[in-house]
């Protein structure tokens, strides 16, 4: 349930979810994350995302985000396996279209993606890396319940310097 009294629910991500994608990858949702990805990238993401949906081992999923009860798709959110420290855990992630941002779809998204990572049951943190510059995901990350550690720096994408703020979610809390 968002703050607003929308609800969402997520859905496995699949090869119709291309679109999604594409609509997620502009300039001003793209800003904390090193800038909209090619053409070229988006293909390889989006198949990324299908084959991670594919999976069954535990190793994470994608989803598509939709608001009810308009049964509309609003967003990306996932979970998958990160080595941290050293442990592997898992990490999360979201993306929500700019006419659906400060209604509590992130935040609903990212409770339910949770109890997701919490069934696979594989790994005891779930983990998010906001740019400490994002104030939006940071929000979403103090609402959902994670613990902020602190801050680690990032290369997103690869090349691309990043100072994040850690927080986790204890799965077996």
């Amino acid at each position: 349930m968002g703050d607003s009294g929308s609800s969402v629910r997520i859905e496995a991500w699949s090869e119709a979810d291309f679109a999604l994608l594409r609509a997620v990858n502009v300039p001003e949702m793209m800003e904390h994350l090193g800038g909209p990805e090619t053409e070229e990238q988006l293909v390889k993401r989006h198949q990324r995302y299908v084959d991670l949906s594919a999976d069954r081992t535990g190793a994470g999923r994608m989803f598509r985000v939709v608001l009810e009860p308009e049964g509309v798709p609003v967003g990306v959110v996932g979970f998958w396996e990160q080595t941290l420290d050293g442990a592997r855990v898992y990490e999360t992630g979201w993306s929500i279209l700019g006419g659906y941002q400060g209604r509590g779809v992130a935040t609903a998204a990212t409770v339910a993606v949770a109890e997701r990572a919490r069934a696979a049951g594989k790994h005891r943190y779930l983990h998010a890396f906001p740019s400490v510059d994002n104030s939006a995901s940071n929000a979403v990350c103090r609402k959902a319940g994670f613990t902020l550690l602190g801050e680690r720096d990032f290369e997103y994408p690869p090349g691309h310097p990043l100072r994040t703020h850690d927080w986790r979610l204890d799965l077996h809390g």
